[in-house]
Formats: structure tokens, sequence, C-alpha cells
């Protein structure tokens, strides 16, 4: 009798813990969720702003050193300067994007776009080159008529570019805003390295710790400056220069010249068309045009000189990784979405890898990485 109304007690007193655990358990989640919810709207422009700040803490530190020690002081400077260097050129080439589109889609709906004689020799291109070789024709014959027969695509068409154009705008504002978060952080950052170790050592252990904050922080500072950085300020040249001979779409031009750098793909295949437009044109003269040609040669191979400069030991994560980062990013939330994108799963492979590569014990994780 004793042993049962024993067992009765310890039931219920198993119930209760359980029914408690499960309470608070419930509660955390909620929270959590609930924060999450709040948090989302923002997710990419805060990640973008923490990767500013990790990856320009250490020029933040050398303006410290000439403005006496003070870190607010030296955060605003930074902030200020890239925004002027990087936000307003930036704005240029999207609302030149965003004019070439609107003056293309204009010629359209009034039928005064005129598309030149496809070459004979495009119809000798194996599997797809008779197909394209008549639609190219028909569209210089009867270009109305072809863009009536496709006019549902070309609605849709319109709506997605639509679209992405205010994903871009969006964007850049984000990435105004990143710019400050990050100002604000770099101004804080001592106490916000103190926090962010504390909580990889709470998520792992003490040494696992510093190894996985050493590890996050050697490759946003590799992904941002040697692979983003770089091919950001090479399309940024580019525009720049696309924009000074007059040559048309240069919004275009950028962002395919932003995409081939991350690929790694040299930026030379975007601007030698750009350089045979301006020829072709005509509107500046041999000289100038001479002038701008190399120009363009030179901020297409700019990477060869801002490589070593900026990326140091190089990039441990593949440059598929990258790129498919940045890319997947970019589908998912606009041009900010690009560089997040390229840095969070860059970091996600390298970690992954560490784990794949370490023992039971973690010690190949901390003494791969620590160098």
């Amino acid at each position: 009798m004793e042993n049962n109304e024993l067992s009765a007690v310890l039931e219920k007193r198993l119930v209760a813990r359980f029914l408690d655990m499960f309470i608070k358990l419930c509660l955390i989640l909620g929270l959590g969720s609930f924060c999450f919810t709040i948090i989302s709207p923002f997710m990419n422009m805060l990640l973008w702003a923490l990767i500013l700040a990790v990856t320009l803490y250490p020029l933040q530190q050398h303006f410290v050193a000439r403005t006496g020690g003070k870190q607010g002081l030296a955060a605003t400077a930074l902030v200020l300067m890239g925004i002027l260097l990087i936000v307003v050129p930036t704005l240029a080439m999207l609302s030149s994007l965003g004019e070439s589109v609107s003056i293309f889609m204009g010629k359209v709906n009034n039928n005064t776009l005129v598309i030149p004689p496809p070459s004979s020799s495009l119809a000798s291109v194996p599997v797809i080159g008779e197909k394209l070789f008549a639609a190219w024709s028909k569209a210089h014959a009867d270009l109305p008529g072809l863009i009536a027969s496709y006019r549902p695509q070309l609605g849709d068409f319109t709506r997605i570019v639509v679209g992405k154009m205010a994903s871009m705008g969006g964007g850049l504002i984000g990435f105004v805003f990143s710019f400050i978060i990050a100002g604000i952080v770099m101004a804080w950052g001592v106490a916000g390295a103190k926090s962010a170790g504390l909580i990889a050592i709470r998520i792992t252990d003490e040494r696992r710790g510093l190894a996985l904050t050493k590890l996050c922080t050697s490759t946003i500072r590799a992904v941002a400056m040697g692979v983003i950085g770089v091919a950001f300020i090479q399309a940024l040249l580019a525009g720049i220069v696309m924009v000074l001979a007059g040559i048309p779409a240069v919004g275009v031009f950028f962002i395919l010249a932003l995409i081939m750098g991350i690929a790694q793909v040299p930026v030379i295949v975007i601007t030698a068309p750009a350089i045979a437009i301006m020829w072709m044109g005509g509107d500046h003269g041999t000289g100038m045009n001479i002038v701008f040609t190399v120009l363009l040669i030179v901020a297409g191979m700019a990477d060869n000189v801002l490589k070593p400069l900026l990326l140091g030991r190089g990039v441990d994560a593949p440059m598929p990784v990258v790129l498919i980062g940045a890319l997947g990013g970019m589908a998912a939330s606009g041009i900010l979405g690009m560089f997040v994108g390229a840095t969070l799963l860059s970091i996600g492979y390298r970690i992954f890898m560490a784990w794949v590569s370490q023992g039971p014990d973690g010690l190949t994780m901390s003494g791969q990485h620590e160098q």
C-alpha cells in the first residue's frame, strides 16, 4: 500500500515537473518567435551592419589613434566617408539602370525600338542558331507584331523588372542605414567583441568559443574585403568611367560587373562590350575614345591590384560557395542580400568544414584556425 502511495506521489511530482518545464519551454519559444517576427524585416540590414562593423573595425581603430582616442568621432567620420565614396556613386549607377529600363520600355510601348538585322553566321550556331536567327529576323522585320504575340510574357517581365528595381532602391536605403548602425557598433567595439566571445563560449566552451569567434571574424573580413569589396570597387570604377564616357545602360553594366567580380570572372568581359559600344557611337572623337578605352581596360583589370591590397592571405571558402551565396541572397533580398548571402554562406561553410575536420575533442578546429 505504501509503495502504491509513493508511486502515486512520484508520478504527480513527475507530471508537475514535466508540465512546468513544458510551460517554460513554450513561453521561451513564444518569446523567441515574437522577437524574431519583430526583427525579421530588418534582419538583412542588421546582418550587413555587423559585417561592415567587423570588416571596418581595424580601419576605425586607425582613425581612433588619429582623433585622440575618440571612438564615436572616428566611427562617425568613417560612416560619412563610406556614404560619400560608396553610396552616392551606387545611387547614380542604380538611377542609370532605372533610366535605361524606362527608356527601353518607352520605346517598346511607342513602337520606336529598332532591332538591327542579324548576322548570317548566327544561323550556323549548332542546336539553337536557326531558331535564334528566325526570331531575330522577325524582330527586325516586324517588332510590333512580335511584341503583340508575347504581350502577356512581356507584362510579367515588366512587373518582375519593376519589382527588382524597387528592391534595389530599398536595398540602397538599407545600405545607408547599415552604415549608420555599423558606426554605432564600431563605437562600442570593445564591449561588442567581449559579448560575441561570451556568446560563443556559452554555445560551445571557452577554448572552442574563442576559436569560433576568430574563425568567423577572419572569414567575414576575407570575404567582405577580398571578394565583395574588390568586386564592388571594380564595378564602381568601371561604372564611373562609363558614365563619363556617356555609355548607355550603365546600371546594367554595373550590376553585371558586380556579379562577375564576385564570381571571380575578369570584369574585362563586361567592359569590352562597353568599349565596343562607345567606339560605335563615335560621340567623343578618337582621342577621348582612346582615353576612355584605356580607363575601362584599367578598371576591368583593377582586381589584380586590389586583391593583394585587400585580400591578404586569401579566402578559405571556395568561389562557388561565395557565388551561390551572392546569387541566392540577391534572389531572396535584392542587392543587400547579395553581400549578406555571400558572407554568411562562407561562414557556414568554414564552420561546417572545421566541424568535419575536428576530432571528438575539438583539438583540430582550435589548432587549425588560430593562425
